[in-house]
């Protein structure tokens, strides 16, 4: 019997894992999609062939529920599907910084919830999804949730209790990297190259940099001092970075990531 996964709050992310669940071997007609515009919901069904419904339908007639709206619409949405929501249900949130027991206690008692963390590269098919298990749900939900995400990067199962770290470290993550891609694209202008060429050489840099951590198995540190001779170019780079606290800065803005995370998890906005 096919299992019917319904994706609520259909923006770029929710999009990205419709497109490789599809690209996975899900069928289009097992795929249930709500989307805020009708417009929206009409375009997804054009795109991919799945059926557009009502929250309340989704909620009725899905095996799993995708919950990828914003973390401050996600109460709303709650208050809209718990009337409709079997205790059977599989609910997957994708909410940064809202815990399980906020699913929990809002849903039937004994709702099977898992939390997950994904990042943007979901739309190029690698990206980093983090996930964990709420009180009830059990290891085939959390298997299940690993195969939906797994259709559009790697999983890595964590306890709940780490998972504003893994917001910060991954789910922030790609900013970081391009934000560096910025300032380096600059600096390449300001050293004589044209915009163009710049971006060129930094992001094939950085993708040869991506895979050798990936498939070397060496220490970042080991890699950087191989390309760190005596006295050289890169040395007297590095120097400069430490001599303006690049390091620390990154630290420090993780924790602020991390202490955001918790922020939207207790309900502040501000």
């Amino acid at each position: 019997m096919s299992q019917k996964v319904a994706v609520l709050g259909t923006g770029k992310i929710g999009e990205a894992l419709l497109s490789g669940m599809i690209r996975a071997g899900w069928a289009p007609a097992d795929l249930l999609v709500t989307a805020r515009r009708p417009e929206r919901a009409e375009e997804l069904r054009a795109r991919y062939g799945v059926n557009p419904v009502t929250n309340a339908e989704a909620a009725k007639t899905a095996d799993t529920l995708i919950l990828t709206v914003k973390p401050q619409d996600m109460g709303a949405l709650l208050d809209e599907l718990a009337a409709h929501i079997p205790a059977d249900r599989l609910v997957i949130s994708g909410a940064a910084g809202i815990p399980t027991s906020f699913f929990e206690e809002r849903l039937a008692a004994g709702t099977p919830v898992v939390r997950v963390m994904t990042n943007t590269p979901a739309l190029v098919d690698e990206a980093m999804s983090v996930i964990s298990a709420g009180s009830h749900a059990t290891p085939e939900h959390v298997a299940h949730a690993e195969e939906i995400f797994g259709a559009v990067g790697k999983t890595l199962r964590v306890p709940e209790s780490q998972q504003d770290a893994c917001t910060a470290l991954s789910g922030s993550g790609p900013a970081y990297f391009f934000y560096l891609v910025e300032a380096m694209t600059d600096a390449g202008i300001l050293l004589g190259l044209p915009r163009d060429k710049a971006h060129e050489l930094i992001v094939q840099s950085a993708i040869g940099a991506a895979v050798m951590l990936r498939d070397s198995g060496e220490h970042p540190v080991k890699l950087r001092e191989n390309v760190t001779s005596p006295a050289g170019t890169t040395i007297n780079a590095i120097r400069e970075l430490e001599n303006h606290g690049v390091r620390a800065a990154l630290i420090a803005a993780l924790e602020a990531a991390r202490d955001r995370s918790r922020e939207l998890a207790s309900g502040k906005k501000d």
